[in-house]
Order: structure tokens, then C-alpha cells, then sequence
């Protein structure tokens, strides 16, 4: 029996728009995590990335295929999957007028930890997270940095095992965006599941354990970045990325011989007119020619 903590079998997604008639926003899914594991999904926007969290988290009903977490399957028992794993991203929203205490307080009770050991909890987190300072401040008067640690904080109030950060760095600063890989790393390191998702080069090199590419809704690969590297022949997570983003399929990927052949042909680079154009890489041009 499989026992990663996430499976996804053939999740899918389509939805009908106005203007573009049927829109097929997730195409048969396949992905696995494990303990102490962070798998990143790597895509522009709009590929899929998240869509296919969020049907994980159960916001979304899948049109097709299956997904469980902690043995859970995401239609059939919902409830126990919001109770088994945490979400965050960029735009999770705390209540203004409360403290960071009474947010943690709150937080971990409405998601069913043990109410003897509720306080316990909340000290431990406030601890953890460094929150002494503000930890009875009213929300609405914390800085922007501040309120980021209250609300990774507050998706780990229960101590889920599933954990899904869904591009939480899109509006950070460079330091906040730092410390908040390195939580994300200690929940990793302490046996965690992790699904990360996003279009930063620099992000998914440093922090994923494998990396799943996703392009028009499917995934065109998954492996570390080392058995990317040697699929493809090429080094750079930039030029990865867009090596498999020129297919249309995942038979095609696979019918096609994807390692580089003949490297004078080259990758466009991020910002040009290939299928990479817009991606944010940290790579500079002389770091690029090494």
C-alpha cells in the first residue's frame, strides 16, 4: 500500500468560460509526496499550479481523477483532509482586530487540536516563530513582515502533517522571502509533507526536493533537479524548464529525445519570446556563461 502522504491520480479540471468555450485548466495529474519531502510545482502563471492545490485542499471539486492526503480521498472525506494539512499563500488573510495570540488560539482550535493542549501549542509557535514581541498587538498594527509570520504561523496552529505554500513568496522582499524558505525548510526537516508552488527559478533549486514541471495544466516531468539535469543535458532550471515547456504532452516529451543533442541550437532566454518569456530568475548573464 502506497503511504505518502499525498497522492494524486489522474486529477483533472475543466471549466467553462464565455469567451474560450471549455477550458481544460488541469489535464490528468499524477504526483506523490512524502514525509519529510518538498515537492515543487514549477509553472508560469496560469499553468495549473494552483488549481490543482486547491482541489487538493478541497476548495475546488475535481472533474476527474482522485487525490488523497493522509489516506483521505479529497471528495469523499473532506473534512478529515482540512484536517490533516495547512494552506498558505500570498494572499491568506488574517482578522485585523485580534492578536496573534488569540489568531493562533483560534486557528488551532477550529482545526481540531486538542483543546488541553491549545495554550501549549500557542506558546510553542510563539516561540518558534519569534512572535514575543508582537504577540499581543492587534494584527491591523503588525508590518507586513510581521503579519507573514503570523500566517505561516497560523497554518501549522494544528500541526498538520500536509503543508501547502502556494507561491508565498510573491510578495515578499528579498529578507522576508529568505526567512520564509528557511521556515519552510525546518517544517521540512521535521517530517512534514510539503507542496510548493512556484515560477521562481532560484526558489525551486534551493528548496525542492523534486520538482514537477506543469505546462498548460500537465506535468511534463518529475524528478530531483540532478535527474532533470541528466534528462535533459542541460544545468540551468531556467533552460530545463523550457527545454520540456516546447512540447504539447507528456507522450511527447516522452517520444522525444529530450536531452540536447545539439547545444548550438540553444533555449531562449527568461524575458524573450519563448515559451519561458516572463519566468524570474536570480541568474545573471555572466553566472549564465559559466
Amino acid at each position: 500500500m502506497n503511504d505518502n502522504p499525498v497522492r494524486i491520480q489522474g486529477l483533472s479540471k475543466t471549466f467553462y468560460d464565455e469567451n474560450r468555450g471549455e477550458v481544460h485548466a488541469v489535464r490528468d495529474v499524477d504526483l506523490t509526496c512524502g514525509r519529510g519531502e518538498i515537492v515543487g510545482l514549477l509553472g508560469a502563471n496560469g499553468a495549473g499550479k494552483t488549481t490543482t492545490l486547491r482541489m487538493l485542499s478541497t476548495v475546488l471539486q475535481p472533474s476527474a481523477g482522485k487525490a488523497w492526503v493522509m489516506g483521505h480521498e479529497v471528495r469523499e472525506e473532506p473534512e478529515e483532509v482540512r484536517r490533516s494539512l495547512g494552506f498558505y499563500s500570498a494572499s491568506t488573510a488574517l482578522y485585523p482586530k485580534i492578536t496573534p495570540r488569540e489568531t493562533l488560539r483560534f486557528f488551532a482550535r477550529v482545526n481540531g487540536y486538542p483543546t488541553r493542549k491549545v495554550e501549549t501549542r500557542v506558546e510553542e509557535l510563539i516561540d518558534a516563530f519569534k512572535l514575543h514581541d508582537f504577540a499581543d498587538t492587534r494584527v491591523e498594527k503588525l508590518s507586513s513582515g510581521m503579519k507573514q509570520k503570523v500566517s505561516i504561523a497560523r497554518t501549522v496552529a494544528h500541526d498538520p502533517p500536509v503543508l501547502i505554500f502556494d507561491e508565498p513568496t510573491v510578495t515578499l522582499d528579498v529578507l522576508n522571502a529568505i526567512e520564509l524558505r528557511q521556515i519552510i525548510a525546518r517544517l521540512r526537516d521535521g517530517g512534514k509533507a510539503i507542496l510548493f508552488s512556484t515560477h521562481i527559478m532560484s526558489e525551486a533549486e534551493q528548496l525542492c526536493d523534486r520538482i514537477a514541471i506543469i505546462h498548460h495544466g500537465q506535468i511534463l516531468a518529475t524528478g530531483t533537479l540532478e535527474e532533470l539535469r541528466e534528462t535533459t543535458g542541460l544545468h540551468y532550471l531556467e533552460d530545463i524548464f523550457v527545454r520540456f515547456a516546447r512540447v504539447e504532452s507528456p507522450e511527447e516529451a516522452a517520444r522525444q529525445n529530450i536531452r540536447a543533442e545539439n547545444p548550438e541550437e540553444g533555449t531562449p532566454a527568461a524575458g524573450g519570446s519563448g515559451p519561458g518569456a516572463g519566468w524570474r530568475s536570480d541568474r545573471s548573464a555572466e553566472g549564465r556563461d559559466r
